[in-house]
C-alpha cells in the first residue's frame, strides 16, 4: 500500500461562486493551518472547473474533511490522497462532495 504524504481537497467554483470560496479557504487556513494555493479562474491540470487547492498533511485529514462538509455551502469538493501515482489519486483513491464531474484524465501521467 502506498504511503500518502499529503491531501489535495479542491474546491471548485465560478464567477458567481468564487468569493464563497475565498471565505471557505480564508476560514479553513485559518481554523486548520493549511496551505492555499493559487484561484485559478481557468481550469488546469486535470480539474474541470476553475479551482483552488487546499494542501494538508495526513493527520490533519480527520479535522478538515468534516469541516469542508458542513461549510462547503454548496461547492463541489474534490479531494485526494498524494501517494505519487498521480492516476490512482485522482481516480480510486478520490472523494467527492457536491456534484460528481469528469476530470480530464489526459493531464494525468501514470507513474507506473
Amino acid at each position: 500500500m502506498a504511503t500518502t504524504s499529503e491531501y489535495h481537497s479542491h474546491i471548485y467554483f465560478d464567477e458567481n461562486t468564487r468569493e464563497i470560496a475565498e471565505e471557505l479557504c480564508h476560514r479553513i487556513q485559518e481554523k486548520f493551518d493549511v496551505q492555499i494555493g493559487r484561484f485559478w479562474d481557468k481550469n488546469v491540470g486535470p480539474h474541470p472547473r476553475w479551482s483552488v487547492q487546499i494542501k494538508y498533511e495526513p493527520n490533519k485529514f480527520g479535522r478538515v474533511m468534516p469541516y469542508l462538509m458542513k461549510n462547503r455551502r454548496g461547492l463541489t469538493v474534490f479531494t485526494h490522497p498524494v501517494t505519487g501515482d498521480d492516476f490512482k489519486d485522482h481516480t480510486e483513491h478520490a472523494i467527492w462532495m457536491g456534484e460528481l464531474l469528469d476530470l480530464n484524465l489526459d493531464a494525468l501521467k501514470t507513474n507506473g
